[in-house]
């Protein structure tokens, strides 16, 4: 299997060692000589590394935590879905502008949830809740999951699980093409796979540790060819310089490589967006990167989890969603943009 992320240090609630998927892990990995600790709890684990800030930062993104998700509450997702699916947080990308910066702030590092049935066995319950109704869950809300596969066949379980699930929708979103192992699971077409694009130049700049456009547009073409409903997320758009044209070719880019010119598919449109809390974690921690985030030329808004957030000014938000809906129509004609916000 291709491994899309290896950590350095890998530490264990002792509670996930009662699973049997938690003690097989911690026998591979002590084959591996992957140096293995304990924790008391997934949320409290301590990696001093570096001899800065920021390099602690990013060694404790290098850094993963096999716990066990005890409460299992699931958190709403809106617009994308109705639920969290919480299989894993964190992302071992080192994405400058990153949103979960707000959320995760000096906690960084990368936590696994080994009891993937238990989390199983709770959307089941939540289905059951809501049917006849259909209810979709987000396993990308807080994380980008996959990077959990070699260590909590997660991801693999939740398409299986959900592909017997006639009520049940599971949506993921990526920037990582680690994808082999969901080639050939009967998925029944319940699993929604999408793609996180930007910019070549904005990948270059700003998301760093991820693989480059071309390699997730390979690997889009892959899950597109195993059948799966599959759609690209366009997120963070920076609306600053010449963004209509650098944008233009990216659906230029998009177009030439679907199959047959493919046009039935979902966008999802995100423009960019910080927090305070945010922006003095970046700062911090990449002085003078250029990312703009003058809270002046922004519009504060509250959020759906009560924190707010600058987004671009409606007059701007406006023109983008019209540009994008216009160009994207007219070389997609059948696809579905579900938002842009």
């Amino acid at each position: 299997m291709k491994i899309g992320f290896w950590p350095a240090r890998v530490f264990f609630e002792p509670e996930a060692l009662n699973y049997a998927r938690g003690r097989k892990l911690y026998q591979l990995l002590e084959k591996r000589g992957i140096s293995l600790g304990m924790t008391a709890s997934h949320n409290r684990v301590r990696v001093n590394l570096g001899n800065s800030e920021r390099e602690a930062f990013e060694e404790a993104k290098r850094t993963l935590v096999i716990g066990v998700r005890r409460g299992l509450k699931f958190q709403s997702c809106k617009p994308s879905a109705h639920y969290q699916l919480p299989l894993a947080t964190g992302c071992p990308g080192l994405c400058r502008y990153c949103y979960l910066q707000t959320t995760l702030g000096r906690k960084p590092y990368l936590r696994a949830y080994i009891n993937v049935e238990e989390i199983l066995e709770r959307a089941a319950d939540y289905i059951r809740q809501r049917e006849p109704e259909e209810t979709v869950f987000e396993g990308a809300a807080v994380s980008d999951p996959l990077f959990i596969e070699p260590f909590t066949d997660g991801v693999s379980e939740a398409i299986k699980f959900f592909g017997e699930e006639k009520r049940g929708r599971f949506r993921l979103a990526t920037k990582f093409t680690a994808v082999e192992p969901f080639l050939q699971l009967p998925h029944r077409g319940r699993t929604h796979f999408r793609f996180s694009i930007n910019a070549p130049d904005i990948i270059r700049r700003w998301e760093h540790k991820t693989p480059s456009l071309q390699r997730r547009l390979d690997a889009a073409l892959k899950i597109i060819e195993a059948g799966y409903p599959f759609g690209f997320l366009l997120a963070p758009l920076f609306l600053e310089g010449d963004w209509r044209k650098r944008y233009l070719a990216l659906l230029e880019q998009l177009a030439d490589i679907l199959p047959g010119k493919m046009t039935s598919f979902t966008f999802e449109l995100i423009t960019h967006r910080f927090t305070a809390k945010a922006r003095r974690q970046i700062e911090a921690l990449y002085p003078g990167s250029g990312l703009d985030m003058d809270p002046g030329r922004r519009q504060f808004r509250y959020g759906q989890f009560g924190y707010g957030k600058y987004l671009y000014p409606p007059s701007l938000r406006r023109e983008a969603e019209d540009f994008f809906r216009r160009e994207i129509k007219r070389r997609f004609p059948g696809s579905t943009m579900e938002y842009f916000i």
